[in-house]
């Protein structure tokens, strides 16, 4: 399994990729339950991470730049898969050359759905890369529906080769929590007592600008305080700026990246939660404050509608008049937060790290096989992935 994009601590890189990836390798080993089976986790050659069932391979250079990284994956690896039975790539790509049958996780097709929020050399690999990488696998994982069939329209790949296996979250630590300890966390970060919040990645994709624009549309007496949770990404300096500019800055607060152990305090203290995104191939801080019982607003694009269904409300990421209406909407309406609140977490139930372990071990297997897998009679049902 190449595991290079696993983070090796805190910080906004610690997201997205590195939570599946971190995860999976936590989750994988009781998924299969098979002594028979040996898994090996390909990281960098700084990455302390360990997992027990795992045995983690550590490079002899150091790959944390994304060019290093890339140089390593296709002249290095490939030297080191002598003998093994299956290559992860667990991140779009895979080596060229390849002694081994492969599986590969797409996450999204953001590159060539929105090409002009990411960078253009980030582009042009990803959509060449990622092509080619999906031609040569066995078996495809794709984190939603939604991109299942973008890679369906948009690189031909057929459905019979796809696995749609959803993300999950910790349910450990994401859940509704007590009045007392929401009340003493929102205390201990001087809070305020009713606020909407935002968490990911401060970049373009995140259409935080059309969020920001809808918020000035309201009566000042109508805002509620909008704190932005994440890092700062690609062009994310542009939409600091914007808070300014729009005359915003003194209800609008950007606290940087949330670490993961206070995250679910910050859904539970959150009235409503905003995901705003053009395009996402899951959208797992969605999931995250469902689990919490926080309200949720998101954009209908992509996989978000698929993840929030009834649980929330899902408005078209393009339409700034509609944005700035359900904000004024929920700010008034107790009872539908309160109400989707509780839909919310019954909801989110249905997803789990340990189902999405079982269905990429399932993948495997048919991987190993090359065999096409037979239908999941549901597909947020793991109860038939053993067989």
């Amino acid at each position: 399994m190449n595991a290079h994009l696993l983070s090796n601590g805190p910080g906004y890189r610690a997201a997205g990729i590195h939570s599946y990836i971190s995860n999976l390798l936590r989750h994988l080993p009781a998924a299969v339950d098979d002594d028979d089976w040996r898994f090996e986790a390909h990281v960098g050659a700084a990455n302390t991470a360990a997992f027990d069932g795992i045995h983690m391979a550590r490079a002899n250079a150091d790959t944390s730049r994304a060019w290093r990284r890339i140089i390593w994956e296709q002249t290095q690896q490939p030297r080191e898969l002598q003998g093994v039975d299956l290559y992860h790539a667990m991140a779009f790509v895979a080596p060229i050359i390849l002694p081994a049958p492969m599986v590969v996780t797409v996450y999204d097709l953001s590159f060539i759905r929105y090409p002009a929020r990411i960078s253009p050399a980030r582009r042009h690999y990803l959509r060449a890369m990622t092509s080619l990488t999906c031609k040569r696998a066995r078996r495809v994982i794709a984190i939603s529906q939604s991109t299942a069939d973008d890679l369906q329209q948009e690189m031909g790949v057929p459905a019979r080769k796809i696995d749609v296996t959803p993300l999950g979250y910790d349910k450990a630590l994401f859940h509704p929590r007590q009045p007392a300890e929401i009340e003493h966390f929102r205390r201990k970060h001087n809070l305020p007592e009713r606020f909407w919040l935002f968490v990911g990645t401060l970049e373009p994709r995140k259409n935080l600008m059309l969020l920001l624009e809808a918020y000035r549309l309201l009566d000042k007496k109508a805002r509620l305080p909008l704190i932005l949770g994440g890092g700062v990404g690609w062009r994310g300096e542009q939409i600091l700026t914007a808070i300014e500019q729009l005359g915003i800055g003194d209800s609008v607060k950007h606290v940087g990246f949330i670490p993961v152990a206070d995250l679910p305090l910050w859904y539970n203290c959150a009235e409503v939660f905003l995901y705003p995104s053009i395009y996402e191939g899951f959208g797992l801080p969605v999931l995250e404050a469902m689990a919490c019982g926080t309200p949720v607003i998101a954009s209908d694009a992509a996989a978000l509608a698929e993840i929030v269904g009834d649980a929330g409300m899902c408005i078209a990421p393009d339409n700034l008049v509609r944005w700035a209406a359900a904000l004024q909407a929920v700010r008034e309406e107790d009872e539908w937060r309160e109400l989707v609140g509780k839909y919310a977490t019954n909801e989110a139930r249905r997803y789990s790290w340990q189902r999405t372990a079982l269905l990429t071990a399932r993948s495997y297997l048919y991987a190993i096989l090359d065999e096409d897998p037979p239908p999941l009679e549901d597909r947020k049902d793991a109860s038939d992935v053993r067989e």
